[in-house]
């Protein structure tokens, strides 16, 4: 064994070198940059020292789009309808979004059956973090069914209410 040590030792060397330089990379990429911030400037609520339920409450209630218009969404239909109906019957439509339907005038499947595609862009982009389920949850396909009174197809398709 001391043989081999002396026959190969530059060998381990090197290899032991190389080690060290992989670990000393590996465990530098790891470490976090330092991000420095004015003094003087105002404490936003995302700060470290706010409670996380005001930082969450505070991105909940951001608007999605400062350059949104609501001119722009889709006016409620003018066939008045015989009343609001349970919009979290749709699949990945929960209460926050209903509710956030609701105040845009969107209350019945009717209304979210009779969305086009731009219709499905436009509202999509004012519900924030919820962007993407309309289309990935098919709320429109589900309205159709749910408007023309289709219970049993629904259920087929979509799983029981």
């Amino acid at each position: 064994m001391p043989e081999l040590l002396q026959a190969y030792w530059p060998y381990l060397l090197i290899a032991f070198v190389l080690g060290l330089a992989i670990a000393w990379f590996a465990f530098a990429a790891n470490r976090k940059t330092a991000i420095k911030r004015d003094p003087n400037a105002p404490k936003d609520v995302l700060d470290e020292g706010a409670e996380r339920a005001s930082r969450n409450e505070a991105l909940i209630a951001s608007p999605a789009s400062a350059q949104m218009d609501d001119t722009a969404l889709p006016q409620p239909s003018a066939e008045p309808s015989s009343g609001n109906d349970d919009l979290t019957r749709i699949k990945g439509l929960g209460p926050k979004i209903a509710a956030m339907l609701n105040e845009q005038g969107i209350s019945t499947f009717a209304q979210i059956a009779e969305w086009s595609e731009t219709d499905v862009d436009r509202i999509d982009a004012s519900l924030g973090r919820f962007q993407g389920r309309i289309r990935r949850d098919s709320w429109v396909e589900q309205a159709k069914m749910l408007a023309a009174g289709a219970e049993s197809e629904f259920s087929q398709q979509f799983g029981n209410t």
